[in-house]
Parts: structure tokens; C-alpha cells; sequence
């Protein structure tokens, strides 16, 4: 018998576009039979056309995915926005059920899927603490045994005893994440959410991790860093439109997701408006130092990110971020539109805003794309009101360089010319004479 930790066989999860599903009750059922006979005619005739409005309306998050992961291993998960990661981890623990397929764990699961996964908003930190145990199945006992642990990993000792809806996005993140770390479950299910923490927060969580698989236990990791999934991992999954592309080493993923086509791979991109959205990026592209729209960018000369927003309500602390990523999807570089103007941060009137940045030429050559989001700043933490991630690549090349020609690579991610002063005494030949005796 396989000694697997997680076995997915022909996973599939359906969602009706512009519909909830409905609970039936007995009494739903008895009607739905004392009309059948009256109504079967009429079915008959309209069953083709209900079929082809449902196909219109289905949408599969995910279809026949099937893989099996072994104990003790880190699993990092990549595919775009929509792929069908979230809808994977969330089948995993059991926040909501397949269509089709099914899937087995051994052992308990412990997760984090979203900022707060679990939490009582109404309880506090300690509260909670206990509450998250017990939902993954601890003895009182378990988790005082390892509460000091938690509590000092997470940082939140201060607002220990306040409820948990005064915390900021980036102190329930700390919690959810130690909680769900030290409560020693077998498989530890963790999205994207680490994101939102601190820089520090998340090389220690990362660490964290790897102490986790060292003590045989499992993990899958959703994120798009890649530079730490190719550190922590060694396996990889990529989806891609709900199904399996590539599972196996971590690099081959990853070289696989960069690959594709389900990165954008034009210099600009352009939205559909949605009425829907209080705010929305509408389009980004980027510009030669001409004005043209190009994928191909001189190293010695700067180019320019054009980014056009609708505002369609008054909104209050807006601010739009632009994050320059190298080849690994890694963000090297970023700006938000308050920096030089911090009034921009009261209050954005409804219209249409069109933005041109300008990028001085101290990138390496290598390949970056865009990521833009409209992001809301508060008492609480940011929130993301609409984002346009990966996007726009191009090519920063080197146009003839001093260190072309004297064979030099480049190395690192941003170069900037820099004065080298010196002074030049002659030296002496009598002085060289007594030195060689």
C-alpha cells in the first residue's frame, strides 16, 4: 500500500457562473414529484436548449486533477490568478467539497487559506488560540504546551487579550500563521496570505516551514515568489486552467509557469471595463524611450509605464503601486503615485486617471514584468481594491555596454554609475632600487 500524505484522484470543482447553489427541502423534493408527470413533456422539448444555457453558465475551476504527495515533502504550487490553486488547498481542507473525484489526507490538516482563516473576529488572540486547536482536533493540554511558542513567534504579545477585529491584516496573518505552524498538524495547508506580512515576518514563517517538513511533516505552498519556492521546495505542481500541467521537481514547475502562455506576453494589456468595480486598472503598457509601445528596452536608456485607472465613487486613502519584477517574479523595485504628494491619499474623485512613470535606466539587462494595484490604506492594514499582477513583459538589453566589450557579466539587479575618484603618485626609482636591494 502507498505511503502517500495526500492522494487528489480526478479532482474536479464546477461553480455556476451568476448563481448560488440552493439547499432543497423534503418539501421541495415532493413537489418537484407531483408535477414530474405534468411537466415531462414540456422537459423533453426544452432540455437541449437548458443544456447548452447551463454549459454557458458552468465554469470548471478545476478538472481531473489528480497527483500524490509523499510525507515529509514540500510542495510548491504555481499557475496565474484563476488557475485553480486557492480552489485546490481549499478541497484539500475541506472548506468545500469536489464535484467530481475525491481527494484523501492522512493525518490532521492545519491551514491557511485567507487573512484569518478560522478566527473569531469577536474573540481575542488567546481565545482564539484555544479555538484554532480545537478545530484541528488538540487536547487543552497540547496547545498550552506550545502557546508560549506560538505567541512569541507571531508577535503579538501586546494585543494577546484583544479581539481579534482590531487587528491589523498583518497581526492576524502572524497569528493564523504561528497558530497553524506550532499546532504540530501532519499537513500544513498555506495560500498566498504571507504576502501581506512583513518582510521579516515572512523570512521567519519561510524558515518556519522548512522546520516543519524536517520534522516529517507535510506542506503545500501556493505563492509567487519564486526564488523562495526554488529554496524550500522539491517538488513542484503547476495549474494552469483548472488542470495539471507539469508535477515533479520544483524547477521543471517553475520553468514550465515562466514558459507559458497563461503569463501575459504582450507589452501592454488592456481590461474590459466593469461597472462593478468602484475602482479599476483599465490598461498598462510599456513605452521605448520614444513613446512607442515596446518590449525591447536599452540598458542605457529610460523607458516609461503608462497605467490608466477608472474611479467610479469618491474613494478615500487610494493609492496605486507599481512593482517591477526581475525573471523569477521577484519584486526588485516599486513606487506608489503619494510619495511626492501625500495628498493624493485623501480622497480620489470619480473619473478616468491616466499615469506615466518614468524608469531610469539602472536595470541589469535581463526580463521584467509589471504588476499595478489600487490599494486602500487603513487603521486596519491595505486592502487591494483591483490588481493586474505579472503583466506586460520586456526585455532590458545591453545596447553596447563597457562591460560588453570588455567581457564582464552583469551582475545583480540594478547597476548605477558611480564616480571612481583616485589619485596617482609616481613612484620613486630610487626608492624601487633600495626596495629590490
Amino acid at each position: 500500500m502507498s505511503n502517500f500524505a495526500i492522494r487528489a484522484e480526478h479532482l474536479g470543482k464546477k461553480y455556476q457562473i451568476g448563481e448560488k447553489e440552493r439547499y432543497r427541502m423534503l418539501r421541495d423534493m415532493l413537489h418537484d414529484a407531483t408535477i414530474a408527470t405534468w411537466q415531462s413533456m414540456r422537459q423533453a422539448l426544452n432540455r437541449q436548449a437548458r443544456s447548452e444555457r447551463q454549459n454557458r453558465r458552468t465554469l470548471w475551476a478545476l478538472k481531473d486533477v489528480s497527483f500524490e504527495i509523499q510525507p515529509g515533502d514540500l510542495v510548491g504550487i504555481v499557475g496565474s490568478n484563476g488557475a485553480g490553486k486557492t480552489t485546490l488547498l481549499k478541497i484539500l481542507s475541506r472548506v468545500t467539497v469536489p464535484t467530481e473525484g475525491r481527494a484523501r489526507l492522512r493525518g490532521r490538516v492545519g491551514s491557511l487559506l485567507e487573512v484569518g482563516t478560522g478566527f473569531h473576529p469577536e474573540l481575542t488572540g488567546r481565545e482564539n488560540i484555544y479555538l484554532n486547536g480545537a478545530i484541528l482536533g488538540m487536547r487543552k493540554q497540547e496547545i498550552d504546551r506550545k502557546f508560549d511558542e506560538i505567541v512569541a513567534f507571531s508577535e503579538v504579545e501586546k494585543f494577546l487579550d484583544t479581539p481579534i477585529k482590531f487587528y491589523s491584516s498583518g497581526m492576524r496573518v502572524r497569528l493564523a500563521f504561528s497558530v497553524a505552524a506550532h499546532l504540530e498538524p501532519e499537513i500544513l495547508l498555506v495560500d498566498e496570505v504571507l504576502a501581506v506580512g512583513d518582510v521579516a515576518f515572512q523570512k521567519k514563517s519561510l524558515g518556519r516551514m522548512g522546520e516543519v517538513v524536517r520534522e516529517g511533516r507535510t506542506v503545500l505552498f501556493v505563492s509567487h515568489n519564486m526564488a523562495a519556492l526554488r529554496s524550500l521546495c522539491r517538488t513542484g505542481l503547476y495549474l494552469e486552467k483548472g488542470q495539471v500541467q507539469y508535477f515533479g521537481d520544483i524547477a521543471g514547475a517553475i520553468d514550465c509557469y515562466l514558459k507559458s502562455g497563461a503569463i501575459q506576453n504582450q507589452p501592454q494589456v488592456d481590461l474590459e471595463p466593469d461597472p462593478a468595480l468602484p475602482v479599476q486598472i483599465v490598461g498598462v503598457k510599456v513605452m521605448s524611450p520614444e513613446g512607442e509601445i515596446s518590449s525591447h528596452i536599452p540598458h542605457d536608456q529610460p523607458f516609461f509605464v503608462q497605467i490608466r485607472i477608472i474611479v467610479r465613487e469618491p474613494t478615500y486613502r487610494m493609492n496605486l503601486g507599481v512593482f517591477l519584477l526581475d525573471s523569477d517574479l521577484e519584486v526588485i523595485f516599486s513606487t506608489h503615485d503619494f510619495e511626492q504628494d501625500e495628498e493624493r491619499l485623501q480622497v480620489r474623485q470619480p473619473g478616468v486617471y491616466t499615469y506615466r512613470l518614468q524608469f531610469p535606466p539602472i536595470f541589469v539587462p535581463d526580463n521584467y514584468r509589471l504588476s499595478v494595484r489600487a490599494i486602500r490604506a487603513g487603521r486596519m492594514g491595505e486592502r487591494i481594491l483591483h490588481n493586474v499582477e505579472q503583466v506586460c513583459p520586456f526585455e532590458v538589453f545591453d545596447n553596447g555596454s563597457a562591460r560588453s566589450r570588455a567581457n564582464v557579466p552583469w551582475r545583480g539587479k540594478v547597476v548605477y554609475p558611480i564616480s571612481w575618484e583616485y589619485q596617482h603618485v609616481p613612484l620613486d626609482a630610487s626608492l624601487l632600487i633600495e626596495q629590490n636591494g
